[in-house]
């Protein structure tokens, strides 16, 4: 989201290596070392404070005396089940926002996808895919606050990882004005349905 609070060093490095890891840069069970201090030019303290948070939303896997290394992708029916969780969460955000989103917060979505439109114009998809995610925290995190965005997003990411569907479809765009527009109309059988096709 855009807003004039300054990232830390923390949440910086976090960016970076979440991008990574989401575009395949940083393959499923590559070790990250210490040259991250190096890489990112700091003490050893936030890169371990990155890791532990990296691994908390499920990106990275870390074991006593063996380090942190990159998720594998999950198995066909673990995906599905992730799918399945995500979609309980999401139809249950938009129940609460049905008569209850203001118009302030409908331009923001709209906003999040005319820069969604951008990354996908560009061809930059790793930015196009955070800034997918961007997209649906914000109405989770609308609906829910903290406790909701903290049960979704780690589910979210995992999926994320590898994500190709993004590459070559204008679709995956126009289903979140789909979802907006059904918002905007407080027409919830319709919010879900939008939902249902963009989670896949």
């Amino acid at each position: 989201m855009k807003s004039n609070k300054i990232l830390s060093v923390r949440e910086q490095i976090a960016d970076v290596l979440r991008s990574d890891i989401i575009s395949g840069e940083l393959e499923p069970n590559t070790k990250l070392k210490q040259q991250l201090a190096e890489r990112f030019g700091t003490s050893r303290g936030p890169i371990r404070d990155v890791l532990i948070k990296l691994t908390k939303e499920g990106l990275l896997v870390s074991k006593d005396n063996v380090g942190s290394s990159v998720s594998s992708p999950l198995t066909p029916e673990l995906q599905k089940l992730s799918i399945d969780i995500r979609r309980k969460i999401e139809e249950h955000a938009v129940k609460q926002l049905e008569n209850n989103i203001s118009e302030a917060d409908l331009a923001r979505m709209d906003g999040i996808i005319d820069r969604m439109q951008e990354h996908f114009d560009k061809e930059e998809f790793t930015d196009l895919t955070k800034t997918d995610i961007e997209f649906h925290k914000y109405f989770v995190g609308l609906a829910g606050g903290e406790d909701l965005t903290n049960l979704w997003y780690p589910v979210v990411l995992r999926m994320r990882m590898n994500y190709q569907r993004i590459r070559n479809s204008q679709t995956l765009v126009d289903e979140h004005r789909h979802i907006v527009d059904a918002l905007r109309k407080n027409d919830l059988k319709l919010a879900i349905s939008s939902i249902r096709k963009n989670i896949k």
